[in-house]
C-alpha cells in the first residue's frame, strides 16, 4: 500500500517542501528517508516539521543559493570523454551518470553521480547535452564530447558534427554525381552554328545601323 510522506524539500516530480504526498513503499525506504527529502507523515513528524518549517526554508534557502553560485561556474562545461566506437559512430560500450562524473573530476569540478540526470546511458559518439542537479530547484546543462581521441573532442567542441563514415561516403557520392551531371549538361548545351546570328548579335547591328 502507498505511504504518506512530509517532504523536507522539493522532490521533482513529487512535490514541494511541506506537501504530504503518497509514494510506494519502497522508494520512500530506499530514496526519500535515507536521503532525508522526507519524513514519515504521522502526526509528531508534521508537527515537529511545522515547529522547524522556517529553519527549514533559511537553510534550504541557503543552499539553493550556493548551488546557484555553482551553477554559474560550471554551467559552460565541457567534459570529454575518449571511447573507442564503429564507423557508425556507435561505441563499444556507453557512457554512464558515474563516468560523467568521473570526468567531471578530472576538470576540476566535484560532482556526485546522483546529481547526475542520464535516463539511459550514452552509445553514440557526439557532444552530449547533460542536465546537473545542483539542487532541487537548481539544474544547469553540461556538455559531455564523446569522441575517439582529443582532437576529434576539440572538433565537437567548437561546433564541429561527426558523420558516420557510410553516411560520408554517400555524401561523396551523391556530390560527385551531381557534378557529373552539371560536366553532361555542359557538354551537350546546344550551340549557335557558324555564321549564325544570335538574337543579341542582331539587336546589336540594329543598333549600329540607326547611328
Amino acid at each position: 500500500m502507498p505511504m504518506n510522506v512530509i517532504l523536507l524539500e522539493r522532490v521533482p516530480k513529487l512535490g514541494q517542501m511541506g506537501d504530504v504526498v503518497k509514494v510506494k513503499p519502497g522508494f520512500a525506504r530506499n530514496f526519500l528517508l535515507p536521503q532525508k527529502k522526507a519524513l514519515r507523515a504521522t502526526k509528531d513528524n508534521i508537527a515537529y516539521f511545522e515547529s522547524q518549517r522556517k529553519v527549514l526554508e533559511a537553510q534550504n534557502l541557503e543552499r539553493r543559493s550556493e548551488a546557484e553560485a555553482a551553477g554559474e561556474k560550471i554551467k559552460d562545461l565541457k567534459v570529454t570523454l575518449i571511447r573507442q566506437a564503429s564507423e557508425a559512430l556507435q561505441l563499444y560500450g556507453s557512457v554512464t551518470s558515474r563516468d560523467i562524473a568521473d570526468a567531471a573530476a578530472a576538470a576540476g569540478v566535484k560532482l556526485a553521480r546522483g546529481q547526475v540526470e542520464l535516463d539511459k546511458p550514452i552509445k553514440s559518439l557526439g557532444a552530449h547535452p547533460i542536465k546537473v542537479h545542483l539542487h532541487p530547484e537548481v539544474v544547469v546543462e553540461i556538455t559531455a564530447l564523446v569522441a575517439r581521441s582529443p582532437d576529434e573532442a576539440e572538433f565537437l567542441a567548437k561546433g564541429g558534427a561527426l558523420v558516420a563514415e557510410t553516411e560520408r561516403a554517400a555524401l561523396e557520392a551523391a556530390e560527385a554525381a551531381q557534378r557529373a551531371a552539371e560536366q553532361a549538361a555542359a557538354l551537350f548545351e546546344p550551340k549557335p552554328a557558324e555564321g549564325e546570328a544570335t538574337e543579341a548579335g542582331t539587336e546589336e547591328a540594329a543598333a549600329e545601323e540607326e547611328k
